[in-house]
């Protein structure tokens, strides 16, 4: 599946993968306000056997799939308290 990735402008280390490049129409608006601009940052190929360094490929599939996005947060020991 091609994925599409972008950074969140307001969070760092924050990313949306998304299955069609600049559709963001299944992203909550809530969400989006939170986020802020979405910055477009890579284009791959995904699947099950696809390395990613800090997600699961079938998580990501599965969100894709059901939500048509994925939400990648920043690392716990990352976050501010």
């Amino acid at each position: 599946m091609q994925c599409y990735v972008y950074r969140s402008s307001r969070r760092q280390d924050t990313y949306v993968y998304l299955p069609a490049k600049d559709d963001f129409s299944n992203i909550p608006q809530a969400l989006l306000n939170v986020f802020g601009t979405p910055e477009f940052a890579l284009e791959f190929v995904l699947s099950p056997d696809r390395r990613l360094a800090r997600e699961d490929p079938s998580q990501v599939l599965a969100n894709l799939k059901n939500q048509g996005f994925h939400l990648q947060m920043p690392p716990e020991n990352d976050r501010p308290a």
